[in-house]
């Protein structure tokens, strides 16, 4: 490449490109160009700013907790369990209700339990056999109640039996009863007291009414206009969620309890309210599904006179209910307060702290060493004269005191910036301490 063709390749190098602007009198172009800027302008106004609340700063880190009391009794007469009353104690599980709890409402109940053999029920697949060889001694039976002994029991002349188990006997029975057990649960009551607060502006709150009326919630019940009686009949709720409660009763379900704390807390906390919803979380829909419904199995366990063990295995059915807490506090004045008003610079120091490091801590020092210097000045005279015999008299007093001058009471403290420095006070002047070196630095200052 010649020298012709370096100069064409370098010299483009140090060119200086700038942007040329064209103006098109075109009322067509300008007006669609202004339509565009006017859809911007109200998309920020009216979707960002009036819809979406974009100057608000939000908090949605929110803290919540929830108490849960049932109330209600009811009354059984059952051949397994004969004349029975029914509290809190039994149907209530666990007895310690938080965010969720659930009601007892239908029982298959087998009592008197003991550990012994037995048949297995006929319905456990695993449990089928037609000779002891299909029975293999020690092996548990798959989803079934317990471990083959090795025996395959028949009933007359039938072919097919099952295995003989160790087990809990009798084993549970498989039908559930024609009649739903506590169809009274429909009344009990359950109180729901969620308390939640915002950390981010350090606002709290709570669903039940601040009121000195110890009858309050004795007598009151939750309905859309008395948003802060937290407490809530279960028939009510279950209709609420969209089901029937004497038919989810019969085989469970669950139900979940939506508690939303939205508020914005430009206004007054009494704006600030829960809004709840009720919906079914379980499929109502899978009625003939053998995973349909809601139930698990606990026994009570007792000793008879000679000390052997037996229990009353209860398969429960009920309703569970979940309650679930969410919400956004939404904040404008803090901006305000930082940005917008006259002291906002005072506000602001006082929100966001600046640490500085110890460079900008010694500098500092040096700075106030000569601005006490010029001080001192100021408190024994001008001159040169003035300031040696100031001197003189340092040199002269114990400790460089001067009992008889006014001088800068001086001090240290944490400033603003984060420094521990010494800090004059400035404009007041009082007995105190003053160095050989404040003056002659001030003597520097003056040549």
């Amino acid at each position: 490449m010649g020298q012709g063709g370096w100069k064409g390749f370098c010299l483009p190098l140090f060119d200086y490109k700038t942007e040329k602007y064209v103006i098109a009198k075109n009322k067509k172009v300008g007006l669609l160009y202004r339509l565009l800027q006017l859809s911007i302008l109200l998309y920020l106004v009216v979707w960002v700013f009036v819809v979406k609340k974009g100057y608000q700063d939000t908090d949605t880190s929110l803290q919540s907790s929830v108490i849960t009391k049932v109330k209600g009794v009811a009354f059984t007469n059952t051949s397994e369990l004969g004349e029975r009353l029914w509290d809190v104690a039994d149907y209530v599980i666990p007895p310690q209700g938080e965010n969720v709890f659930f009601v007892v409402t239908n029982l298959i109940v087998t009592p008197n339990q003991r550990q012994d053999i037995c048949a297995e029920r006929e319905d456990i697949p695993d449990a089928k056999c037609s000779n002891d060889s299909d029975c293999h001694p020690g092996e548990a039976v798959v989803v079934g109640n317990g471990v083959k002994t090795g025996r395959c029991l028949r009933v007359g002349s039938s072919q097919k039996g099952t295995c003989e188990i160790f087990a809990w006997c009798p084993v549970e029975a498989k039908s559930k009863p024609a009649k739903l057990l506590l169809g009274e649960a429909e009344e009990f009551t359950v109180y729901i007291k969620n308390s939640i607060r915002f950390p981010k502006f350090n606002f709290s709150k709570t669903n039940v009414l601040d009121s000195q009326n110890r009858t309050f919630l004795k007598t009151c019940r939750f309905d859309v206009s008395n948003l802060y009686c937290p407490i809530f009949r279960l028939g009510s709720m279950v209709r609420w969620a969209g089901s029937s409660f004497q038919e989810m009763a019969q085989e469970g379900g669950v139900i979940g309890i939506q508690i939303e704390w939205d508020c914005d807390l430009d206004k007054d906390p009494s704006e600030c309210n829960p809004h709840y919803s009720f919906s079914r979380l379980d499929d109502k829909f899978a009625k003939k599904s053998i995973s349909s419904g809601y139930n698990f199995r606990f026994a009570k366990y007792y000793r008879d006179a000679a000390g052997v063990e037996f229990r009353t295995l209860m398969k429960a059915y009920g309703i569970r209910f979940d309650v679930m807490v969410n919400g956004k506090g939404a904040f404008f004045c803090d901006l305000v307060l930082i940005y917008f008003i006259k002291k906002s610079h005072f506000y602001r120091g006082k929100k966001y702290e600046e640490v500085r490091g110890q460079e900008v801590c010694t500098q500092q020092e040096e700075s106030q060493r000569q601005s006490g210097a010029w001080e001192i000045k100021d408190a024994v005279g001008s001159g040169p004269g003035a300031l040696l015999g100031l001197e003189q008299s340092l040199r002269e007093e114990p400790e460089g005191k001067l009992p008889e001058h006014n001088m800068l009471e001086g001090g240290g403290g944490l400033k603003e910036d984060g420094c521990v420095c010494p800090q004059p006070r400035s404009g007041n002047l009082g007995r105190g301490k003053v160095t050989v070196e404040q003056l002659q630095a001030l003597q520097t200052v003056e040549t």
